[in-house]
């Protein structure tokens, strides 16, 4: 038996010796890894033909590496549980660092395994080296090197509670090939603490007591929740519902947060941020006692930083301390695991039997129904031509009886009609990338979704320029015979950077007209799935039946109007509250800090 190297707590095992290679695939079957995603190269070789002598691990071989790990980083969302990728060493690794970084920026558990050169030719610009625990270190949570194979259990181990620990995200592990052909007898630790890295679960009860004080005695409150509670998992989005639905407070949530509380409830109020509800919104920057639950007060949500929600006292709950006061001040800071510091909350709410001022909350509720008369998300349909709306619409009134449906998308305007049209009543239904926005991410991030959940139904909503950001992974979903369903808006334009041209930048289309677009529909059948098209509005229920209905990947071509913007807006450098409604209203520049609208 090994040593600990000092990682006291951890529940160690033996057996007997086996190459490195042998011992990474033991770890991971220890771990609970039934899914890989990947890529082979001669690096990692060694852990391909151990791959090939079992069972118990199923490899899903992927078309590019950035889309190993945007698959790893759907199957992560959708169960809780942490995707793993495995590519060469070179351009396997630096193909991968888009999807780490995405994972990294939304908390994303990942493990992901890079082949590395022989440890004697590391920093000789040896065949496919790069510096990978370099170039990785900023766009990780942690990574490792590997130089010795008496190690090397012990890190794939360590990995895995670093990656899902305390605030999830990706964690590399770089093995060099000679680390992966030496002989070492298994010795893992797969239970216990880590002897540095201990997360802040519970929260100390005088924070607790001070959040709720302050929040019985507010007369505008707002719950404003984010990625973080669907990351702390299912029974912190029913504790967060049940503290909700006891307070009586609205809630809104982030674009990552979607699903963490029933969408269909009359105390939510929408999506807020750049492209959320006008309700959310203004509710954020009147509000006096703001409760964050698991948010990071991203730019996309508090706009201009010095006119946000001025008159509120901020109680901030999150996992990661380094998030505290990061963005925005604490009155309040919480530090803690979301789904034990609700538990915690809702006690102390019952034991103070906290009851707010009736007549304040029922003048504040009176105030949001005013904003939500609003009705900031209406837009003028047509019989001869579909609106993007009118297709997003039309698609979730057809999935909204059904309990089997995962969503994921592509970036751009197609997503926030998404985030705004489909209602979402539970955690990891929703699968987007926020905060580094990656084109791409949909299609491969559904992939991983539909091998996570072989029977559901998972639909890519797509714009058709970040759909040919990864269109290759067709063939993946054509190898593994996959029916996930591609739903593509397609405007011809690239169409968030055309809005923003439209309205900002004076109508100088620059470089955002997708001139050589291929037919689609073509498209699906040279990579064997099936192409369905809809041109007008007649069309596209029957479309979305059809494609509902078959047994294969779809590709449906949605032919929708070019010109439509997506609304609401906050325009980049206005407040919060200073928000473009539709066509009719303009921006007009103040100051190098802002804008305004006239």
């Amino acid at each position: 038996m090994l040593p600990t190297n000092g990682h006291e707590g951890w529940d160690i095992m033996a057996s007997d010796e086996m190459i490195g290679a042998g011992i990474v695939i033991r770890a991971l079957r220890d771990q609970g890894v039934d899914v890989v995603f990947g890529y082979p190269g001669g690096a990692v070789l060694p852990i391909y033909d151990e791959l090939f002598k079992q069972n118990a691990l199923r490899h899903i071989l992927v078309r590019h590496e950035q889309a190993a790990v945007h698959a790893a980083e759907g199957y992560a969302r959708s169960t809780g549980k942490v995707g793993v990728v495995l590519v060469t060493s070179g351009p396997g690794a630096t193909n991968a660092v888009t999807g780490l970084t995405d994972a990294l920026m939304d908390s994303i558990p990942i493990v992901c395994l890079t082949g590395q050169v022989p440890t004697h030719l590391i920093g000789n610009d040896a065949f496919q080296e790069a510096d990978t625990t370099g170039i990785t270190r900023p766009c990780t949570k942690h990574n490792y090197l590997v130089k010795n194979v008496a190690d090397l259990a012990r890190v794939i181990h360590e990995a895995f509670y670093v990656a899902k620990s305390g605030r999830p995200g990706p964690v590399v592990v770089d093995l060099p090939k000679d680390v992966l052909q030496a002989k070492w007898s298994y010795s893992g630790a797969v239970n216990g603490r880590h002897r540095t890295y201990r997360p802040q679960v519970k929260a100390d009860p005088k924070r607790i007591e001070e959040a709720v004080a302050l929040m019985a005695k507010a007369e505008r409150p707002l719950f404003y929740c984010g990625g973080g509670v669907i990351n702390s998992g299912p029974a912190a989005a029913q504790l967060l519902t049940q503290f909700v639905k006891l307070t009586g407070f609205p809630c809104t949530l982030t674009l990552m947060g979607l699903g963490a509380f029933p969408a269909s409830d009359p105390q939510f109020l929408g999506m807020l941020g750049m492209h959320g509800t006008y309700e959310a919104n203004l509710a954020m920057n009147e509000c006096d006692v703001m409760i964050n639950i698991g948010a990071r007060f991203d730019d996309r949500v508090t706009g201009r930083v010095s006119a946000f929600s001025p008159g509120s006292k901020k109680i901030h709950v999150d996992i990661d301390p380094s998030s505290i006061n990061k963005n925005v001040r604490a009155d309040v800071a919480v530090v803690g695991d979301v789904g034990h510091v609700l538990e915690d909350m809702i006690k102390v709410w019952k034991a103070r039997q906290a009851r707010p001022d009736p007549a304040a909350l029922d003048a504040w509720w009176k105030r949001i129904d005013g904003w939500r008369a609003r009705k900031c998300l209406r837009y003028k349909n047509s019989d001869t031509i579909i609106k993007p709306q009118f297709a997003i619409e039309r698609l979730y009134d057809a999935l909204k009886e059904r309990d089997d449906v995962y969503i994921t998308t592509e970036v751009g305007q197609h997503q926030m009609w998404a985030a705004q049209f489909i209602k979402f009543e539970k955690p990891n239904r929703w699968m987007t990338s926020g905060g580094l926005g990656t084109m791409g991410y949909g299609l491969p991030s559904a992939i991983g979704v539909q091998i996570a959940h072989p029977d559901a139904l998972v639909i890519d909503v797509a714009g058709e320029a970040s759909i040919l950001m990864n269109i290759q992974e067709l063939s993946t979903a054509a190898q593994y015979r996959l029916p996930v369903k591609i739903f593509i808006i397609n405007n011809q334009w690239m169409g968030m950077v055309r809005q923003w041209q439209e309205l900002i930048y004076g109508g100088n289309y620059s470089e955002s007209y997708t001139e050589s677009l291929p037919d689609f529909v073509k498209l699906a059948d040279a990579f064997g799935a099936v192409g369905l098209r809809a041109e007008k509005p007649s069309e596209i229920d029957d479309v979305i039946r059809e494609m509902i209905e078959t047994k294969r990947t779809v590709v449906v071509d949605v032919r929708v109007d070019q010109t439509e913007n997506c609304f609401p807006m906050i325009p980049a450098g206005a407040a919060h509250n200073e928000m473009l409604l539709g066509p009719e209203d303009v921006v007009k520049p103040v100051s190098e800090e802002g804008m305004v609208l006239v």
